[in-house]
């Protein structure tokens, strides 16, 4: 299909970004790679439910907040210690998003023994592919749209 010079590229027709060249079932980076973004990892481990909440509106396409999705694991962790239980789900709808592999034990084994690595790999994998969680689903679809200019509809113009 052939692009004009007047119509959106296809990554912008749903707003999502294009995802890079990936080998399809493969995560961009692997559990321990924490070092490949530091600040990211220094977040998750001395403040995970933003981490967490970041993670959540983006994978959930801005239907969860990010701050609701981080309380909502702040008060999980503090009144029965089984944050693992709300957050591996993410890491399954994330890896359903992208098909990737649950390795290298099920999510919610991952979570609950590794829950700081697991989610500094959600974050890089959503990074890699082209979205930056700290901005929130909708400043994603902000910065990726930009550009793109619309000519608004006036009342009195023709639609079709």
């Amino acid at each position: 299909m052939q692009y004009s010079s007047n119509m959106p590229p296809p990554e912008y027709a749903t707003g999502v970004p294009a995802h890079p060249i990936i080998t399809p079932g493969q995560w961009s980076t692997g559990l321990c790679d924490c070092g490949k973004d530091v600040p990211n990892c220094c977040l998750t481990c001395w403040c995970p439910c933003i981490s967490f909440g970041r993670i959540a509106e983006v994978v959930d396409k801005g239907t969860t907040s990010c701050g609701v999705s981080g309380a909502l694991y702040s008060i999980l962790c503090l009144f029965t210690g089984c944050e693992c239980v709300y957050s591996f789900m993410y890491r399954s709808k994330l890896r359903q998003q992208y098909m990737l592999p649950e390795q290298p034990c099920n999510d919610c084994l991952l979570h609950c023994f590794c829950e700081c690595c697991a989610l500094c790999q959600e974050y890089r994998e959503l990074k890699y592919r082209g979205f930056e969680p700290s901005l929130g689903w909708q400043g994603n679809l902000a910065s990726h749209n930009q550009g793109i200019v619309m000519p608004p509809i006036g009342p009195g113009e023709m639609k079709r």
